[in-house]
């Protein structure tokens, strides 16, 4: 059985290369290997994810499965004053976010590994950002949604990315029966970004 990107410690040898990338007029280095996910460059979802968040100032954001840190790092380069926190259950993706924190002047950005949001359960976010693992199934994912909206502030968000054919309307649905508001921004190539507001 082949081994998926949610696992703890991957086995896959080692190959690493860098890679460069732009959204929203900014450039980025990123350190990827095998093992972990879209290792040959940002996925489209996260990178439609990128293109369409909103962070407010100050505010304390959430990354849930960071890989090797897209998301979680694009956010702090496009707003210095918000505080991010990167969690993924995945050793080498969390080594690759912390080297990519680094190579791209990020040294506040904190790493932490984490079963879905097991390490931040005490925390409280202003925004969590997710490009949830599909392949770990309906359960987990929806799983990351309940403990994604214990650990917002009334008046955060939970911001998704999600593939119409991967589960998008079983997602909407559950949201909907978590949070106040739930809205559909933008949708792309079967992609849809979902903002729910707690």
């Amino acid at each position: 059985m082949s081994e998926h990107y949610y696992t703890a410690k991957p086995s896959t040898e080692h190959q690493t290369r860098w890679i460069e990338e732009e959204i929203r007029g900014v450039r980025m280095s990123f350190m990827t290997d095998r093992g972990v996910f879209s290792k040959g460059g940002i996925d489209f979802g996260s990178r439609l994810l990128i293109e369409t968040m909103q962070i407010p100032d100050q505010s304390r954001l959430l990354d849930v499965g960071c890989g090797y840190g897209p998301i979680g790092l694009f956010a702090q380069k496009l707003n210095a004053t918000c505080q991010v926190t990167m969690i993924d259950i995945n050793e080498r993706a969390l080594q690759l976010a912390a080297t990519n924190a680094a190579r791209n002047g990020l040294d506040q950005v904190r790493i932490h590994q984490s079963d879905q949001l097991s390490a931040v359960q005490d925390q409280k976010f202003d925004m969590i950002v997710t490009n949830p693992p599909i392949r770990a199934g309906k359960q987990v994912v929806h799983g990351i949604f309940e403990s994604a909206h214990a650990c917002l502030n009334k008046g955060g968000t939970l911001w998704i990315v999600i593939q119409k054919k991967q589960g998008a309307p079983s997602a909407q649905a559950k949201l909907q029966d978590l949070f106040d508001e739930v809205e559909e921004l933008t949708k792309d190539k079967g992609y849809r970004i979902y903002r729910a507001v707690k």
